[in-house]
Parts: structure tokens; C-alpha cells; sequence
């Protein structure tokens, strides 16, 4: 059986008696995301490609051109995943995908752990649809798709149609 961690607040100088911490921030907590955002804060330290963190989202992002550019990018992956088990926060990684753009990829595999991240040819990202192409078109016919039934809702809910 593990022990549970303890934790202390120091503000000015003045500390609070050590608490043991139970598990971590209830879901819906009006804290939640402002303590998930200090909590990986330092997520980014040493990564050398471009990663953005959003909600409790992470995107991680390079231009591999050549071998190195794709060494980089996987080193960043092996921080990441480093920093998952140093800080005991597992990504979930049947969600973590590679979306390659451009025509001359060499759609490389990555990996976080042992484990390969799987591929994806488009990936919604926040809110909008993204393509290995660029290409909006599944992002307009998942908006006309959504439109459509808002307009065959209001058909049959409207009694007079002249």
C-alpha cells in the first residue's frame, strides 16, 4: 500500500500545517483549472518544439524536414513522457495522434514510452476540423451536416410552411 503524499502552503512566510492529499481536484471544482494549470506549468521546460497548452489539452508541433528535425521532435515526446511519470500525471495516449501535413512527409512514427502514437488524417482542434491537406472541406460539411438538421428540425415544428 503507498503512502499518500503531503503538501504545505507557504505565502509570505507564513505556512499551513502539512495536509495529506487524497487524490487530486474534484471535477467541476471552481479551483479545477486554475490548480491543473499550475500543476503542469513546468511541462514545457526543455521541450524544443512548439507546444501549446490549452484546458487540459497539449499539442506538440515541428517542422521535421530532415532526420534531426524528427530526433528533436521525439526527444520532446520522451520529456513529456518523463515528466508524466515524474509528476504522476499519465497521458492518455489512445488519444495522443500524429497529423502529418505537407506533401513530401516522411510520416514517421513517434512514440511516447513504448507504446507508438497512432496516426490521424484529421483532428478536430478547438472546434475546427483539420486535415493532413489543410483542406476545410470536412469542416464545412460537418457545419452544412449540423445545419441541415437545425433546418429539418424547424420543418417539422413549423405548422404553416406558405
Amino acid at each position: 500500500m503507498t503512502q499518500n503524499p503531503y503538501i504545505l502552503v507557504v505565502i509570505n512566510g507564513s505556512q499551513s500545517c502539512w495536509k495529506g492529499i487524497k487524490s487530486g481536484v474534484p471535477q467541476g471544482s471552481v479551483l479545477g483549472p486554475a490548480l491543473f494549470n499550475i500543476f503542469i506549468d513546468n511541462l514545457d521546460i526543455g521541450i524544443e518544439s512548439m507546444l501549446i497548452k490549452f484546458a487540459d489539452d497539449i499539442k506538440l508541433g515541428g517542422v521535421a524536414t530532415n532526420l534531426e528535425d524528427r530526433v528533436i521532435i521525439q526527444n520532446d515526446l520522451d520529456k513529456l513522457e518523463k515528466w508524466s511519470e515524474v509528476s504522476r500525471m499519465k497521458f492518455n495516449k489512445d488519444k495522443c495522434k500524429v497529423l502529418h501535413l505537407g506533401r513530401n512527409n516522411q510520416f514517421h512514427t513517434y512514440r511516447m514510452g513504448s507504446d507508438c502514437l497512432g496516426k490521424s488524417t484529421a483532428e478536430r482542434d478547438l472546434g475546427v476540423i483539420v486535415d493532413n491537406k489543410l483542406n476545410m472541406s470536412q469542416q464545412c460539411d460537418a457545419v452544412a451536416k449540423k445545419a441541415n438538421m437545425i433546418l429539418g428540425c424547424i420543418n417539422m415544428c413549423v405548422v404553416s410552411k406558405t
